[in-house]
């Protein structure tokens, strides 16, 4: 399958930025992700990614690195981090950026490492897909971790969405699917990718799902748009 996510940020990375990549939901909507915002410093990220960074501790595996400029700033601060994504462009991105350690791989690939932090920001948690992966999702997440160790994850609840009924409740059409489940295609330079599912997850089913796996989960802080950071350990 074609890496559009990539391409798209060896383009930016090698002097070759001319366009955005742009996605289109199964909600109807099309949105922009501009390629300078995946390459910002620490100033220029929202608190609630600046809070998530503060939390890091031990040796540090940053899940879907995209661009890598999470793991360089825990670089830069000493921490033994790995950039982790399946895009290889994403990862040759993060080579060319410095990063030092980085893994081309998924994550549910990955086997017989042992981190005491695992980090997946910006909706990180949107890899599962499907709510119906998301318990072995979390059971293989707790199998990467050293004794003590814990999982940082942002993701969003998106039931704002959908419009509002008269007693304050949310209509969410009966699709037969749990609604945070928003199928996507990306769109660069011509280029279209195959339709993927992203997973956009409410706390109360996140802390649930934790629950069952025997994990305690915890809000450290919400964002500013229905958006939350959760610590699981």
């Amino acid at each position: 399958m074609e890496d559009i996510f990539g391409n798209a940020l060896l383009d930016y990375q090698r002097g070759c930025y001319s366009e955005d990549i742009v996605t289109f939901s199964c909600l109807d909507e099309e949105d922009t992700i501009p390629l300078p915002y995946l390459f910002r410093d620490f100033v220029g990220m929202p608190q609630i990614e600046q809070k998530a960074l503060g939390l890091c501790k031990g040796s540090i595996l940053d899940i879907g690195c995209g661009a890598g400029s999470h793991s360089l700033y825990l670089q830069q601060e000493g921490f033994e981090v790995t950039a982790l994504d399946s895009s290889k462009g994403a990862v040759e991105t993060c080579r060319l950026r410095g990063v030092a350690k980085r893994i081309h791989s998924d994550i549910l690939d990955l086997k017989d490492y042992r981190f005491d932090t695992l980090l997946m920001l910006m909706n990180g948690i949107g890899i599962v897909g499907q709510l119906e992966n998301l318990g072995r999702f979390l059971i293989h997440l707790k199998s990467l971790l050293n004794p003590g160790g814990q999982i940082l994850l942002e993701s969003s609840d998106i039931i704002y969405m959908f419009d509002e009924d008269d007693d304050g409740g949310r209509w969410v059409p009966d699709s037969g699917n749990y609604y945070g489940e928003v199928q996507f295609t990306m769109h660069y330079k011509g280029q279209k990718s195959e339709p993927f599912i992203w997973l956009y997850l409410d706390y109360r089913t996140l802390e649930d799902a934790a629950t069952i796996c025997d994990l305690h989960c915890e809000i450290v802080r919400k964002g500013e748009h229905y958006d939350y950071l959760a610590r699981l350990w």
